[in-house]
């Protein structure tokens, strides 16, 4: 009963991108055109201890979108690692360096209109280049196809429901050794958030997000609860703040995440 309400929350809705910040559930939103997005966030993992001689993970990421026509952008990512690890002859004490580099365009497909029961609706499709040393574990060593369906409804005026579902055509969800490390064949991701405005400058929220393998061998995936939120600056400025935990051998056991946000 268990494994099969797990299989239902993760293939419900999930991205492997920060875009609605902190969180991954990625949002109905795209940048306007020809104005550019810019995020960045750090997040420092203890790991699950299945994850030994791997011990800590810390992922500098920052994203960068630019709005190439109306409800249609264009971005990449990228992520500066450090792996710290237990003494072995395989691996080095600490990897350091850059991960795979990700390349996505999205649409947001159809608007959300008050009094309507029908959400927003978009997609974005992402192509991840192996640009990553895989020796060290800094990259997965193979090209991932990654497409993703998003619907975010406001609740009321202040909260707001997003759903991602997507699926791996081939490749896996690793950033650095987060993720699932081997996947024959598909990956099935899902995500959820809540979020609330509880001020004209402070939203808080929830996510649950986590992703399977073709074979749902639930013990070998990722399942991972997150809360945190937004402070306005400025209106186009700011604070993204969050604490992960996970469970399943390829979640992070505890990460707290620390970033920002910024319009051009």
């Amino acid at each position: 009963m268990l494994r099969s309400m797990l299989v239902l929350i993760l293939c419900a809705g999930a991205s492997p991108l920060a875009a609605q910040a902190p969180f991954v559930t990625d949002d109905a939103e795209v940048a306007p055109r020809r104005h550019w997005h810019f995020e960045f966030n750090n997040e420092y993992d203890l790991l699950q201890h299945s994850a030994y001689p791997n011990l800590r993970q810390n992922t500098a990421n920052f994203k960068t979108s630019y709005g190439l026509v109306k409800n249609v952008e264009v971005g990449f990512d990228n992520q500066l690692l450090a792996i710290s690890n237990a003494p072995t002859p395989a691996l080095p004490r600490t990897a350091f360096g850059y991960g795979d580099l990700d390349l996505s365009v999205k649409w947001k497909i159809l608007p959300e209109k008050q009094g309507w029961l029908r959400p927003a609706l978009g997609a974005s499709f992402n192509l991840e280049l192996p640009t990553g040393d895989a020796r060290r574990q800094l990259g997965s060593g193979i090209t991932d196809y990654y497409l993703n369906s998003i619907a975010q409804k406001s609740l009321t005026d202040k909260t707001t429901l997003r759903l991602n579902g997507g699926y791996y055509f081939a490749g896996n969800t690793l950033t650095g050794v987060v993720g699932i490390r081997r996947a024959k064949g598909s990956v099935f991701t899902g995500s959820g958030s809540l979020v609330h405005a509880f001020t004209k400058k402070l939203d808080l929220g929830a996510e649950i997000a986590g992703a399977v393998s073709r074979n749902f061998d639930l013990a070998r995936g990722q399942l991972q609860i997150q809360f945190g939120g937004n402070y306005k600056i400025r209106q186009s400025f700011s604070l993204d703040f969050g604490l992960i935990t996970g469970f399943y051998q390829s979640s992070p056991r505890l990460g707290p995440v620390i970033g920002f946000s910024k319009d051009f």
